[in-house]
């Protein structure tokens, strides 16, 4: 049994003056953290499911229950006119109800178009367990600051989680056939079921076969034009399917970083998977999950602080390049490069500090234990490292 998320507090906040929305990932825990760890606080709730039938019925029908003091609505983003029912039924009754939408998709895209309900509400991405949250560690974490490295490890929980991800079903069974089953089925309801409700889709087939090539790809640029001859496609289409992909939280893009005075002459993103455990190769998983981690403070400090910071990754033409780079308002703030055994610092971070005058530095090694500093760069074992992040 979950008792917590990171995102509770906050959530509960919120809560008090508006509206929240929770997207993200289909089976990262968004109906656990509603029903079984958000509405227990309040004195009644009721929860509405889309997809259920008689929970359709009872959201269209007039009326709500009397004794509820919060409402709970999951998968209404399927509901064609669900922005403007939602809307109007806040606007009546907020000062007597909070109200609570959940959905597997980025209702911050799905509410944009006709009433708009800017400033009614505050939009969180719920995350797969990191590192720090499966160790139940809070860290308040302020912009431009240092990170606060704990000088425990955590190795047998890096390794659990390196290996069966971070959403909630197959990390917490730690099983290698639930994790091999639940890798199959995955993909199959995000394009047969989630997507089939909400987008018109022509190529559903080549749309899966398009997803089970990502995994190969991740950790390194993506080009749309391989892509496209690989599966004979049209560039309009595999665009249309890549950000189809993204909205649905199934895979993200880190784009290269453009400052005043650095101009990154490569335009292609690199491709990153919500749930790493998928990828094969060693290295390209360890990546990902450094950037799932990363991600995951970022959208935090965005989500809930306010704060102005992005993510991004270092490559110039000369093919120097640093994994990633977290910004605040535009400056660089922390750079990190990962590796699974090296701990001789890479030259590029060097560079790119003198040349971005980047505060932090960080070298993230995965199958070493370590912690020294070198000149100005941190060399530091990767459980170490994310026990410092959200």
């Amino acid at each position: 049994m979950i008792k917590n998320r990171y995102i509770t507090d906050a959530v509960h906040d919120d809560l008090s003056e508006k509206m929240v929305f929770i997207g993200g990932p289909r089976q990262v825990g968004k109906t656990t953290l509603s029903k079984d760890i958000i509405a227990p606080e309040y004195a009644n709730s009721k929860y509405y499911n889309w997809d259920n039938r008689d929970d359709r019925k009872d959201i269209l029908k007039p009326g709500w229950p009397g004794s509820a003091a919060l409402l709970i609505f999951d998968e209404i983003h399927k509901y064609k006119n669900w922005k403007s029912f939602i809307k109007g039924e806040y606007d009546k009754l907020k000062d007597q109800y909070k109200f609570l939408i959940t959905g597997s998709a980025r209702l911050d895209l799905y509410r944009r178009g006709g009433d708009s309900m800017l400033g009614r509400y505050h939009y969180y991405r719920l995350h797969p367990f990191s590192l720090a949250e499966s160790c139940s560690i809070k860290n308040n974490i302020k912009p431009l600051t240092e990170l606060n490295i704990p000088l425990k490890s955590e190795t047998e929980n890096f390794l659990s989680l390196d290996k069966f991800g971070g959403f909630p079903e197959p990390f917490i069974k730690q099983n290698s056939k639930t994790l091999r089953r639940w890798h199959n089925e995955r993909v199959e309801r995000i394009t047969r079921e989630d997507i089939r409700d909400i987008t018109a889709v022509r190529d559903l087939s080549g749309m899966t076969l398009f997803c089970d090539m990502l995994p190969d790809r991740a950790g390194s640029l993506l080009s749309i034009n391989s892509l496209r001859e690989d599966l004979e496609v049209s560039h309009k289409a595999l665009s249309n399917w890549l950000n189809i992909m993204e909205s649905f939280y199934y895979c993200f893009r880190i784009y290269p970083y453009v400052g005043s005075n650095f101009r990154s002459l490569k335009k292609e993103p690199k491709l990153f998977l919500w749930d790493w455990s998928e990828i094969k190769d060693d290295a390209a998983r360890f990546e990902n999950l450094i950037a799932c981690h990363l991600l995951k403070l970022v959208h935090f400090l965005k989500d809930y602080e306010g704060y102005k910071v992005d993510l991004y990754y270092l490559r110039n033409a000369q093919k120097k390049e640093v994994d990633f780079l977290v910004t605040y308002d535009g400056k660089p703030w922390i750079a990190i490069e990962a590796k699974l055994n090296r701990t001789s610092v890479s030259p590029t971070l060097y560079y790119y500090s003198s040349k971005l005058d980047i505060p932090f530095l960080f070298q993230v090694v995965k199958k070493k234990e370590v912690d020294i500093l070198i000149e100005n760069v941190r060399v530091i074992s990767a459980d170490r490292f994310l026990l410092a992040l959200i």
